[in-house]
């Protein structure tokens, strides 16, 4: 029997599709426990080709793809949740590899804990060209979002919740808070989010628990190209157009505001080192990274973005 199904969603990226793949199928948990749903969202490169070639060389893994055609992660992500039957969802993407014990971390956690709903695990960033020397803990959040929160079980720290790239649920959870927003999320290279934070949001007001897995490990894979400067910009800006989008439709855009504000005065004194010594290269960068949030919260965008 099916006890946990992952989704991966995938636009455009088929070798790092496979790479991903390529940690799945080392899974420890038996064969037949688990499956893995690939979601083709509407790719026009080999794709859909390299991976029934990978497919083939498992035929005893439970291993599929799905069609979507409509652009957007949310989109993608939602037509794997209607493909899968199984009491657990798990959910990755394409550009990440997991260690063999992942889905076993997973199923064994909600096993042991009946009344716990959704889950996290640890992830790990990873710069195959190196860790650049102008991020900071601050800059690097964005955009590789690691995290351990230590080897226990246990929930998760106030104001942090599960990478979008490393959670897991009971599929119930999506019949009583609904799935992810297509409002909000990647759509063709676009940078917008929010759509996991929105998902957490609705399941916190619900009274869950948001849970810490940290057998669960991910390795998110950082490629050169999203350590440019023209890349963060772009990153930075569309956070703050995604925290405008979600502000406005709950009715708390002056909140947000103000809050940014507040964050402003602690990213300069983060910045003059007066909190946390900084080199003037990291400093630099935090501010590039509060310059174009700040702008896509209060609506001060450009085309390029």
């Amino acid at each position: 029997m099916i006890r946990i199904s992952l989704i991966i969603a995938t636009h455009n990226r088929a070798q790092q599709l496979v790479e991903a793949l390529r940690s799945v199928v080392r899974q420890d948990l038996p064969s037949g426990e688990w499956e893995c749903v690939v979601v083709n969202n509407n790719s026009v490169d080999d794709t859909g080709e390299r991976f029934a070639a990978f497919a083939a060389q498992y035929p005893d893994l439970n291993l599929r793809m799905v069609f979507e055609p409509n652009p957007g992660l949310s989109h993608a992500r939602n037509r794997g949740l209607r493909e899968v039957s199984a009491p657990l969802v798990a959910i990755i993407d394409d550009d990440e590899r997991i260690n063999p014990g992942f889905l076993r971390a997973y199923a064994s956690f909600f096993d042991a804990n009946p009344g716990a709903a959704v889950a996290g695990g640890r992830i790990i960033a990873e710069y195959p060209a190196g860790r650049p020397d102008w991020m900071s803990h601050y800059t690097e959040q964005p955009i590789a979002n690691p995290m351990d929160f230590g080897p226990r079980v246990r929930p998760f720290p106030a104001g942090r919740i599960p990478g979008g790239g490393n959670m897991a649920f009971r599929s119930a959870v999506v019949t009583k808070y609904g799935d992810f927003d297509p409002a909000l999320g990647r759509v063709n290279g676009k940078l917008i989010g929010g759509e996991e934070s929105d998902f957490f949001q609705r399941l916190q007001r619900g009274g869950e628990t948001l849970w810490y897995v940290p057998d669960a490990v991910m390795w998110h894979i950082i490629p050169p190209q999203k350590l440019t400067l023209d890349y963060f910009r772009r990153l930075s800006l569309n956070i703050g157009v995604s925290q405008r989008l979600r502000a406005r439709r709950d009715h708390r855009l002056p909140k947000a505001l103000v809050s940014e504000i507040a964050k402003w005065a602690a990213t300069l004194l983060l910045a003059l080192g007066f909190l946390l010594r900084l080199s003037p290269r990291k400093s630099l960068w935090l501010l590039r990274m509060r310059c174009g949030i700040s702008r896509g919260l209060f609506g001060l965008t450009d085309r390029k973005a």
